[in-house]
């Protein structure tokens, strides 16, 4: 089976093909010739019958009234067998009565035996011709049998002129070689005939299935080349997106530098100024208020330098509050459950609000910029719930899914329908989904009014060495 499986399909259809009408030809070259050999058989049957029934009929005549032949008739008979040109071509005679007795033979000894009569015989008695080439094995044909191995039998109805009955049964027996070269050349005849029909169906049948074989390797072989292709543009296009996600986590990383620099340019610089003004008018204010100049009073200083204190005192605070909200705290040391109870408790820390907070069993540790989202994106989604549902019923679940990191933000306030916000008019919605998104992640926010906010992350736990 291997060593067929290994050719082509044109090849193996060729190998098929070729038995199958093999097959076919011997089962047809037989039929044909068997009918071939039967044809030949009863047409010089039937010829010689007639020849026969011609000659001895009229002879016979006299049994449609009598037992027996009379015996100028069976000497008539005699000199037929003998010194005509039927007695050329048959070998031996009988005539059989209708009960199967034997009337007449060349033979003497057998005439008046009854011998049990067979298929062919009682067809003649039906009135038709019988013809069979035979082995001479019947107990009739014993003494045939000592001088011919094969002969031509041939059973014909002996019929009465007035009435048509069947009043005889003729058998007479013909050599089989003329016969049998007759036969054989109409054998050879259809045999070649059969075999050019079935080799142009071959020949026929591989011209057409190699031309539709070449057609299907051609095809295949463009089709290889096209699958190549499309493999050598997938692995590249699974490059560049390995690339963008390294460049997104990079990005998560670089911002959250830039935001920890400007927060440091912001208490260096502009704090540090603010911070040195309001010495300087606290200084100002101290010496101010010792002065009896009605100038100074008329003018009331103190009360614009008070003014001015407090709005720098206002100031300060603000950009103080900024430049905490961009410095992140420092993630880099903490494990994936820390991280996640980091960015509740800085949240309950700053609203008062109470965070139902579950952690499941959690991969220890992530990657740095995976550590810098879950925080952020915790902060945003607990801060919105605190802002636009007053932090009722707010929780946090954070678990493992397929070795990726989930969690979940709820709260049971107004609710909203997210279709209708749109990404200009909620920053924080937008900057999660976008965080979210660069790592690769997935970020869904579930919600209706009445029914409360649900927001589900899940981030991939794929470090950028791995990629």
């Amino acid at each position: 089976m291997l060593s067929f499986t290994k050719y082509n399909l044109a090849r193996q259809f060729m190998i098929v093909s070729f038995l199958i009408l093999m097959i076919g030809m011997l089962i047809l070259g037989t039929l044909v010739s068997q009918q071939i050999e039967t044809g030949v058989i009863n047409q010089i049957s039937a010829i010689t019958a007639l020849y026969v029934d011609s000659f001895i009929s009229p002879h016979l005549q006299s049994l449609a009234n009598a037992d027996g032949v009379p015996g100028s008739q069976l000497t008539e008979l005699d000199r037929l067998l003998q010194e005509t040109p039927l007695g050329k071509n048959i070998v031996s005679f009988k005539i059989w009565s209708p009960d199967g007795r034997i009337i007449y033979s060349p033979n003497k000894e057998i005439i008046g035996r009854y011998y049990e009569s067979d298929e062919h015989f009682q067809m003649a008695l039906s009135g038709q011709v019988s013809s069979e080439i035979s082995n001479l094995d019947q107990p009739e044909n014993e003494f045939e049998k000592q001088t011919w191995s094969q002969l031509i039998e041939t059973y014909a109805p002996v019929m009465a002129d007035n009435s048509g009955e069947v009043i005889a049964v003729s058998e007479f027996y013909q050599l089989p070689d003329n016969l049998k070269s007759q036969i054989k050349s109409a054998q050879a005849q259809s045999w070649m005939v059969v075999g050019i029909a079935t080799l142009s169906m071959y020949f026929l049948l591989t011209g057409m299935i190699g031309r539709a074989s070449n057609t299907i390797v051609s095809q295949q072989t463009q089709l290889n080349e096209k699958v190549l292709q499309l493999t050598d543009l997938l692995s590249k296009n699974k490059q560049l997106h390995l690339r963008v996600q390294r460049a997104a986590r990079r990005t998560t990383s670089l911002n959250e530098q830039n935001l920890y620099r400007i927060s440091s340019d912001l208490h260096d610089g502009p704090i540090q100024d603010i911070a040195v003004a309001l010495l300087r008018i606290e200084t100002i204010a101290d010496a101010c208020q010792g002065c009896q100049n009605q100038a100074i009073e008329e003018q009331n200083i103190p009360e614009h330098l008070d003014i001015l204190q407090r709005s720098l005192e206002t100031s300060l605070r603000e950009i103080r509050s900024i430049s905490a909200g961009l410095r992140l705290p420092e993630l880099e040391e903490l494990s994936t459950e820390r991280v996640a109870r980091r960015a509740v408790r800085d949240y309950k820390r700053k609203t008062g609000a109470v965070v139902k907070l579950i952690i499941e069993d959690i991969p220890r540790e992530a990657p740095m910029p995976v550590k810098i989202t879950i925080y952020r994106v915790l902060q945003e989604a607990l801060f919105n719930g605190f802002r636009h549902a007053d932090g009722k019923g707010q929780s946090v679940r954070v678990w493992d899914n397929n070795g990726n990191i989930s969690f979940e933000v709820l709260d049971t306030g107004a609710g909203f329908t997210p279709h209708s916000v749109s990404d200009n008019s909620n920053l924080g919605l937008a900057g999660m989904h976008e965080r979210v998104e660069l790592l690769g992640g997935s970020f869904q926010i579930n919600s209706d009014y009445g029914s409360g906010t649900q927001i589900h992350v899940t981030l991939p736990l794929v470090t950028i060495e791995d990629i």
